[in-house]
């Protein structure tokens, strides 16, 4: 029984403990930190299995919605399983919670369900008005194994929907953003089916989130995820945006990583910084 997302701790305290020697990664490390801390007062650190990237996005997202977003509102939204099996045979080879053994019905039906407990949990925590409280939701929703992993199972197959979507378009020559390309230009990737199998069905398992797949994962959910690459500081790329080009309506989440694998996040903005 462990909290999947930690207390806040001060953001500065924690990079004093974590990067205390005098090598150059250290050193990087500290101004990586201190360029955060000039916006975010705290740090949560994420629980590190191979499902942290989707925790962080989802953590932060929850913490500060206010409102349903249009796509979970839809009527369709929980058809998506049935719908896209009727298409796409291959989906079949979904797997679903290391639950080995399935028949095609309860595939649909079982995704299905994790699609209206994503939509409930927003909703109930879009709708409470305190920050303390919605802060204390949060806490209690990631402290349920079983409700925390059955969303990312539903964040899963959501982008898996989305790829199927510009895999599409690509090919009826509509317009798609560039990372799509990349996307499905890695040979163990080059349609949807080979997406599925070789990465989307081993998020959580045995892999976590690459980088193209985090463009994947703000596409799905219609949010623009921010991340301070700490690794990466004094180089263009130490603020990355996914995607690179977001649309204006998007809400915004902010992530920090010291590597590309693991991501913990910032919490309270400074006072200057939110005028």
């Amino acid at each position: 029984y462990k909290l999947s997302v930690a207390p806040e701790m001060d953001i500065m305290a924690y990079c004093r403990k974590e990067w205390r020697g005098n090598t150059p990664v250290a050193k990087r490390m500290r101004k990586g930190y201190e360029a955060v801390a000039r916006k975010f007062a705290s740090i949560r650190r994420v629980r590190g299995d191979n499902y942290c990237a989707l925790r962080a996005t989802l953590f932060q997202a929850l913490s500060q919605a206010t409102q349903l977003p249009s796509w979970l509102q839809s009527e369709d939204f929980t058809m998506l399983p049935e719908t896209l099996l009727s298409k796409y045979d291959w989906i079949k080879q979904w797997q679903l919670k290391q639950k080995l053994g399935r028949k095609m019905g309860e595939i649909s039906d079982e995704i299905k369900e994790y699609l209206i407990l994503l939509r409930k949990k927003w909703k109930n925590i879009s709708e409470i008005k305190g920050p303390i409280e919605k802060q204390a939701a949060c806490d209690k929703l990631f402290k349920n194994e079983e409700d925390e992993y059955s969303l990312y199972e539903a964040l899963k197959f959501l982008m898996l929907n989305t790829a199927i979507e510009l895999y599409n378009d690509d090919r009826n020559g509509r317009r798609v953003p560039v990372f799509s390309w990349l996307l499905f230009a890695r040979d163990t990737s080059s349609n949807p089916c080979q997406l599925m199998r070789n990465h989307l069905n081993h998020i959580g398992h045995s892999g976590g989130l690459e980088q193209v797949e985090m463009f994947l994962l703000a596409y799905a959910l219609q949010y623009t995820i921010e991340v301070y690459r700490l690794y990466k500081y004094s180089t263009d790329e130490f603020i990355t945006l996914y995607p690179n080009d977001p649309e204006e309506d998007w809400p915004v989440v902010t992530l920090i990583t010291e590597d590309d694998r693991h991501y913990n996040i910032p919490v309270r903005m400074c006072q200057e910084t939110m005028l």
